[in-house]
C-alpha cells in the first residue's frame, strides 16, 4: 500500500481510505500520541538510568539538559537529525554486538574468576516470572520497544525503485530484530535472574535502577565496563527521544495537511522544519519533569500506558487495511500484476498479523483485569493496574466514536473505495527489465546474500 499510495508521516491515510474515516482519524492521533509521549517517556528513562551513578545533581537539571539537547538537534532540520542518529547508531550497534560476544564468553565461564552458567537461571528461579500471566503483563512494554519498525517500509517505498529497495529493507528489519532484540535479551536472561533485587521493581532498599545489561557486567566483576554500558544505554534512550521529536512533529504536520489537526501545525519553514509541531512536541516533553517527584517510576508506567498499545493498534489497522485493499482491488477488476510490489506473505500474512494483534489486546485486558497478585492487592491498586495495561483502548475508542458521531462517517465498501486518486505511477516493464539485467551480473555469493538480506 505504501508503494502504490505514498503517504507522508502517518499511516492513518490507509485506515481512512480502506476502513473508515473515523477510524483513520483515531489511528492518526493514536500514532501521533505514540511519538509525542515518547519524548517525556525517554527523558524520564534517562533520569532513571542516571540514578545508577548517584550524581547528586537534581533531576530537573538533567531533564532540562536533555530537552535542550534534543530540541537543539531537531532545530538543525533533517541534516542535524540524520547526523546525530548516524553517530548514535554506530555506538549502539558496536555496543550491542560487543555485549553479545561478551555475554557468550561470560555464560560459558570465560569471565574473570567466573564459572559456567549455561541455562541455570532458566531453571532457578525460572525463565518466566509468574508464568503465562507474567509474560502477557509485559506485552505493553514489549510493543512500545518494537514501535517504529514500520517506518523502514514507508521510507523504502518512497524510493525510485521500490521493487529493489523494499525486499532488502524488510529482510534487514527482520535480522535486526532477531540480533539486536531477541539474541541480546536471550543472553541477558542467561546472565541475570528475574528476581535480582537491583532491577527496577526490586527491593526498595537496594539500588533498583540498574539495567540488566549493566548487572550482567557487574556480576562478572569487570571494573569500569558497567559505567560504559550504562552510558551507551543512556545515549540509546536519548536517541529514541530525538527520533520521537522528529517523528511526532512530522506526524502532526501530516495530520494537519489531512485536516485532522489544527492547520497551524502544517506550517513548515524554508529549511523544511515543522516549527509549530516541534514546539508542541517540546510542550508535551515538559511532562518529563514528573521525574523530579517521588513517583518517578509510577510516572514512567503511566506514560507507557498512554502509548504502549499504540503500535498494536497501528499494526492491526495496517493489516486490516491491507486485507480490505486487496479485496477491493480484486472486486474492481484489477490483477496483482498491476502492482509494483506485493507483500510476500500476502493477505494470509495480514490475516495472521491481525489475529495476533487482537489476541495481544485480549491478553492485555485479561492481565489488566486480573493482574499478577491481584488477590493480594486492594481494589484501588487493581483499578490502577487495569488502566495502566489498557489505557490506550478507551482513548482510541473516544477518538473514533467522537469523530464518527460528529461527521457521521460510514465503513468504506469495496465497490466505493477510490483506487485511482494519488496512486503512484511506475513503469513496471522498465523496472523488471532493469532488475533482471542487474541480477544477471551477480556472483553466486551475492544471490545467496540477497535471498537472506
Amino acid at each position: 500500500m505504501a508503494v502504490s499510495f505514498p503517504v507522508a508521516g502517518s499511516f492513518s491515510a490507509f485506515s481512512t481510505r480502506f476502513l473508515d474515516p473515523a477510524w483513520g482519524f483515531a489511528m492518526g492521533w493514536n500514532y501521533a500520541m505514540q511519538w509525542l509521549v515518547a519524548l517525556p517517556l525517554e527523558t524520564v528513562s534517562a533520569t532513571i538510568i542516571l540514578n545508577y551513578w548517584e550524581t547528586g545533581i537534581p533531576q530537573p537539571v538533567w531533564v532540562t539538559i536533555f530537552l535542550i539537547l534534543i530540541i537543539s538537534i531537531n532545530l538543525f532540520g533533517v541534516r542535524g537529525y540524520g547526523e546525530a542518529e548516524f553517530v548514535l547508531s554506530i555506538v549502539k550497534v558496536v555496543a550491542v554486538v560487543g555485549f553479545i560476544i561478551l555475554g557468550i564468553i561470560l555464560n560459558i565461564g570465560g569471565g574473570p574468576g567466573g564459572s559456567y552458567i549455561g541455562a541455570l537461571y532458566w531453571h532457578s528461579p525460572g525463565a518466566f516470572n509468574n508464568g503465562f500471566r507474567g509474560l502477557c503483563s509485559v506485552l505493553v512494554n514489549a510493543a512500545f520497544a518494537f514501535a517504529g519498525t514500520e517506518l523502514v517500509g514507508l521510507a523504502a517505498a518512497e524510493t525510485s525503485n521500490p521493487r529493489k529497495t523494499l525486499p532488502s529493507a524488510i529482510k534487514q528489519v527482520f535480522w535486526r530484530v532477531c540480533i539486536f532484540y531477541v539474541v541480546s535479551l536471550t543472553i541477558v536472561s542467561f546472565l541475570v535472574p528475574y528476581n535480582d533485587p537491583r532491577l527496577i521493581g526490586g527491593k526498595p532498599n537496594e539500588n533498583s535502577h540498574a539495567s540488566p545489561f549493566v548487572i550482567a557486567i557487574v556480576n562478572a566483576g569487570i571494573t569500569g565496563l558497567d559505567s560504559v554500558m550504562n552510558a551507551v544505554i543512556l545515549l540509546a534512550v536519548l536517541s529514541v527521544g530525538n527520533a520521537a521529536v522528529y517523528g511526532s512533529s512530522r506526524t502532526l504536520a501530516a495530520l494537519a495537511e489531512q485536516r485532522q489537526a489544527p492547520k497551524i501545525l502544517s506550517y513548515v519553514d524554508r529549511q523544511g522544519r515543522p516549527l509549530v509541531a516541534i514546539m508542541v512536541a517540546l510542550a508535551i516533553g515538559l511532562l518529563a519533569y514528573l521525574s523530579a517527584t517521588p513517583q518517578q517510576e509510577a510516572a514512567f508506567g503511566w506514560l507507557v500506558a498512554t502509548s504502549g498499545l499504540s503500535s498494536i493498534f497501528t499494526w492491526g489497522s495496517i493489516c486490516l487495511a491491507h486485507i480490505r485493499f486487496r479485496r477491493a482491488w480484486h472486486h474492481q477488476g484489477h490483477s496483482l500484476d498491476e502492482l509494483a510490489f506485493t507483500s510476500q506473505p500476502g493477505v494470509v500474512g495480514s490475516m495472521v498479523g491481525f489475529i495476533i494483534n487482537v489476541l495481544i489486546l485480549a491478553a492485555q485486558f485479561w492481565t489488566g483485569f486480573a493482574p499478577v497478585g491481584y488477590q493480594l492487592n486492594s481494589w484501588m491498586e487493581n483499578v490502577s493496574s487495569f488502566f495502566q495495561a489498557f489505557m490506550a483502548v478507551p482513548i482510541v475508542l473516544l477518538l473514533f466514536i467522537g469523530y464518527k458521531i460528529w461527521f457521521r462517517t460510514s465503513v468504506m465498501r469495496v465497490e466505493e473505495m477510490d483506487l485511482g486518486t494519488g496512486m503512484r505511477e511506475l513503469n513496471l516493464l522498465e523496472l523488471l527489465a532493469e532488475e533482471r539485467k542487474e541480477q544477471a551480473t551477480w556472483p553466486r555469493w551475492k544471490r545467496w546474500y540477497r535471498l537472506l538480506c
